[in-house]
């Protein structure tokens, strides 16, 4: 169907194409954003989360239902378990405290914030020195071992390695899941 706006000709299917853009736009930036947020430490998945159900709402949930959304809402509390379970798990296998855990946290968030004077990536590098800095401090102030702290840290540092890497699996997967809503929709 063609209609004259302001004495151009308008087809039909240039609005669906248009109103079809802005939800993978949408869903596009979410899941791009989110997967640059993990490494910080920051909530990427759940941005990711956020932009599939988006663009489910954006399309009248005609290319999602209820078990894509519940499969990502899945994996973002998978990501969460897992890199919790690896950051205060490996800080225990090396030797660590409850309060060495909470240290890395806590020292990978303040890292993150901080950053380091490194181009793009350092917040990264922050995030992951505040990790050991923060386990080791913590556990030196309970234990006042330096070695063990250090060792504490360095198992920190992995932990927050893996757990990161964990989280940016997962967050592929949901970037997937995404695209293949796209293709069906």
């Amino acid at each position: 169907m063609v209609t004259l706006v302001d004495g151009h000709e308008w087809h039909a299917e240039n609005t669906t194409r248009v109103t079809h853009l802005l939800p993978v736009l949408l869903l596009a930036v979410c899941c791009v954003g989110g997967l640059l947020l993990v490494p910080l430490g920051l909530p990427g998945l759940w941005v990711m989360v956020l932009g599939v159900i988006g663009y489910g709402w954006l399309t009248g949930f005609q290319a999602l239902g209820v078990g894509v959304i519940a499969t990502v809402v899945g994996l973002a509390l998978l990501g969460e378990a897992v890199e919790w379970w690896l950051g205060f798990g490996l800080a225990r296998a090396y030797g660590g405290s409850r309060r060495a855990g909470w240290g890395a946290l806590v020292g990978g968030l303040v890292g993150a914030g901080v950053g380091v004077p490194v181009p793009v990536v350092g917040s990264i590098v922050g995030a992951f020195a505040g990790s050991f800095a923060g386990a080791a401090l913590f556990e030196y102030a309970g234990a006042g071992n330096a070695g063990r702290a250090v060792r504490v840290g360095w198992g920190a540092l992995l932990g927050r390695a893996a757990g990161t890497a964990a989280k940016v699996g997962l967050g592929l997967a949901i970037a997937v899941i995404g695209a293949f809503a796209v293709l069906k929709g």
